[in-house]
């Protein structure tokens, strides 16, 4: 797998594995979780040939969406782990984070999203959250989060995906949440 990018800072793999190494160092955390997600984030980052390649390693980088809109934020149940989270997963060839974060966001909630371009900038939106959390199947995912624009209409994932999704107001989502979850989602409330 190509760790690189197509455009932005991420012209090569140098400068992707760079930006991401940056991006995660400039997180103010939301908490202590974050914190701790941070550091374990560059140490295991730092000793990975390829970072961006689930082939490569059971441990790897994965991009996910927190998915928001004027009726709260999108969760879904999923389907293995039988926890509620946001959308994300890993990434495909060619892909950055933020990338795979917005396909995923798309894929697994059948919604129109974008990015609010507030929080674009030179074509890559700010990292939201990290979370170093057990992927499953022997996978430890390092996994960065993008704030995501899910508009209003209702979740409409496709029958390969979870169907326990939907739309849930801010303290419900918090009282539900993956414990990795709550802390971004506390610090996002109104």
């Amino acid at each position: 797998m190509d760790d690189g990018a197509s455009d932005g800072p991420a012209d090569s793999k140098l400068d992707l594995r760079r930006h991401v190494r940056a991006s995660v160092l400039a997180r103010t955390p939301v908490d202590e979780r974050e914190q701790q997600a941070i550091e374990s984030f560059v140490t295991a980052f730092d000793g990975l040939d390829h970072p961006f390649d689930l082939e490569a390693d059971p441990v790897h980088v994965t991009g996910s969406g927190i998915v928001v809109g004027d009726r709260g934020v999108v969760l879904l149940k999923h389907k293995r782990l039988g926890i509620w989270l946001q959308p994300g997963g890993h990434i495909d060839e060619g892909e950055t984070p933020w990338d795979a974060a917005l396909r995923e966001s798309a894929e697994e909630t059948g919604l129109e999203v974008s990015f609010d371009e507030a929080l674009v900038v030179g074509g890559v939106p700010a990292l939201l959250h990290v979370d170093v959390h057990d992927g499953g199947r022997g996978h430890t995912h390092l996994d960065l989060r993008y704030l995501i624009d899910g508009g209003d209409a209702d979740p409409a994932p496709p029958q390969d995906e979870s169907q326990e999704i939907g739309w849930f107001g801010w303290t419900q989502a918090i009282s539900i949440a993956d414990p990795g979850l709550r802390g971004i989602l506390i610090a996002l409330a109104p």
